[in-house]
């Protein structure tokens, strides 16, 4: 089997996933999993579709990631994986589309607007 990749966002993150047959390590940023996400909770996230398709120790999976926070970062990670999943056997799409790990997240920070400290938030008014 060749190397299939595949792209996934979150926020302000970008993972780009590079999926190949293997004994099931996953390198980040050339980085271990566990050295990049130190939280077992994002590890969770991140091998979410493997675990939902059973398949965690057949892929060797490397991940290039940037930009964004730690839990962005892990939920582009796993929306990639998903892509690539879906790319080497289109059969696992149902399964983890009942998961809900297709579809991108598109909420995002709101942008600041001028004459306004925040997006949203408003100076102090005074009455006098």
């Amino acid at each position: 089997m060749e190397v299939v990749n595949a792209l996934g966002r979150r926020k302000a993150a970008v993972a780009r996933v590079y999926v190949s047959e293997g004994t099931g390590k996953i390198l980040i940023n050339n980085r271990e999993l566990d050295h990049y996400f130190p939280s077992p909770i994002l590890q969770y996230v991140v091998k979410q579709p493997l675990n939902t398709l059973k398949v965690d120790g057949q892929y060797d999976i490397k991940v290039n990631l940037f930009g964004g926070g730690f839990k962005g970062q892990s939920e582009a990670a796993r929306l990639a994986i998903t892509r690539a999943l879906i790319k080497i056997n289109p059969e696992s799409k149902p399964a983890l589309k009942a998961e809900g790990f297709v579809t991108r997240d598109p909420r995002s920070v709101e942008r600041k607007k001028p004459g306004r400290p925040k997006a949203r938030k408003r100076f102090q008014f005074s009455k006098r």
